[in-house]
């Protein structure tokens, strides 16, 4: 049975101009709606997979954008169904805006013990370029304040942004002392407020940014462990690693998107429409992984991150011989230097270089794949 869960609150203070997440201002008739109607699915889930959770995530939008009332009655509905709180970890997406000291007591009250806290930058130029309400000092105080209350903190980090001084927000960052830093490149998605506007990201700044990222936080202690994901050691975000390593999750919301088991043995990937319909109760789209729809998947999950894949455990589980069936493209990425062997040999990880080119990577399977037969 899945062990972890990821619940969708669509609801932001702001809409910023970079995000395409499934989001919206809340008016207290939908968020009503909302929590009744994900009361039902969350119901409805467990029936068809109950049991005990690891992990949850929730995760948005702005979960710390609903009141405590709010929050409470979600607790109170995982508490009923797959018991509360679950085993290893609780993770709250909060923007610095939303609470302080006293309110994160409510928070480890409620049972929530890691906190992912969007700042985007350190710098108030650019944080009013992203479209965010708060400005450097206020997130940076956040962070302490969450530290202070004993919290599990990441921070969220966007690079690759018009006249960043991407150095300065890495050492502010760490200096916080926050064990946990997320670093994603600006990506201006389509009808996005950005793309409109015609923003565009410089390539070169974007590349330049990533190896900076990576050279200026392992001097402050942290290791990339997944592509966009830099931790102190024992800090590690164990929910979305399993996210990555190609595990079963559940997902409750509008738009959330699941992988459960079923379908041929490899499972199926589930997505809830938009609110909408959601509300509505209407089906979640599915998708169920072949043996080919599989590999490719793990393959590009796994290869995002520092511990790679075990091909011998993939072709065990898909039937398919992952070691003949890519031969060439695994030999080539091994003598380009953009992939490596683990010490057990049945491993294929990234290289640092592979990281940084990871998109030709895993185009490279993914054109093998559809022209093998």
């Amino acid at each position: 049975m899945p062990k972890a869960l990821y619940l969708h609150v669509p609801f932001c203070p702001k809409i910023c101009p970079y995000c395409d997440f499934h989001k919206m201002r809340r008016n207290e008739d939908l968020v009503a709606a909302y929590l009744a109607r994900l009361a039902e699915e969350a119901e409805a889930l467990y029936d068809r997979f109950p049991g005990t959770l690891d992990t949850v995530y929730f995760g948005g939008g702005t979960p710390s954008h609903l009141s405590d009332q709010e929050l409470t009655r979600l607790v109170q509905l995982l508490e009923r169904t797959w018991g509360w709180p679950p085993r290893l970890e609780a993770t709250l997406e909060a923007d610095p805006l939303t609470f302080d000291r006293a309110r994160l007591d409510t928070f480890a009250n409620l049972g929530f013990n890691r906190l992912s806290m969007g700042l985007q930058s350190s710098q108030d130029l650019i944080l009013r370029f992203l479209g965010r309400l708060h400005d450097g000092r206020q997130g940076l105080a956040a962070v302490a304040t969450g530290l202070e209350a004993g919290f599990n903190v990441s921070a969220d980090l966007i690079t690759a942004v018009p006249e960043q001084d991407t150095a300065g927000d890495l050492h502010a960052f760490a200096a916080t002392g926050v064990p946990h830093i997320s670093v994603y490149n600006l990506s201006v998605e389509p009808h996005t407020p950005f793309a409109v506007r015609g923003v565009t990201v410089d390539p070169d700044k974007e590349a330049d940014d990533y190896l900076l990222t990576n050279s200026i936080l392992s001097e402050h202690g942290y290791r990339r462990y997944e592509v966009s994901s830099h931790a102190r050691e024992g800090f590690e975000a164990v929910h979305n690693q399993i996210y990555w390593h190609g595990e079963h999750f559940l997902a409750l919301g509008p738009s959330a998107a699941g992988f459960v088991p079923g379908g041929a043995g490899l499972g199926v990937r589930y997505q809830n429409p938009p609110i909408k319909d959601w509300l509505q109760g209407a089906a979640p789209s599915e998708d169920v992984l072949n043996a080919e729809g599989y590999i490719l998947e793990r393959l590009m999950t796994g290869l995002r991150t520092r511990r790679g894949v075990d091909l011998n455990e993939i072709s065990r589980r898909s039937g398919v011989e992952v070691e003949v069936r890519f031969a060439g493209v695994i030999d080539e990425g091994i003598g380009l230097g953009l992939l490596e062997r683990g010490a057990e040999g049945s491993r294929l990880r990234a290289t640092d270089e592979g990281l940084m080119r990871l998109d030709a990577v895993l185009r490279g399977f993914t054109y093998s794949g559809l022209h093998n037969d």
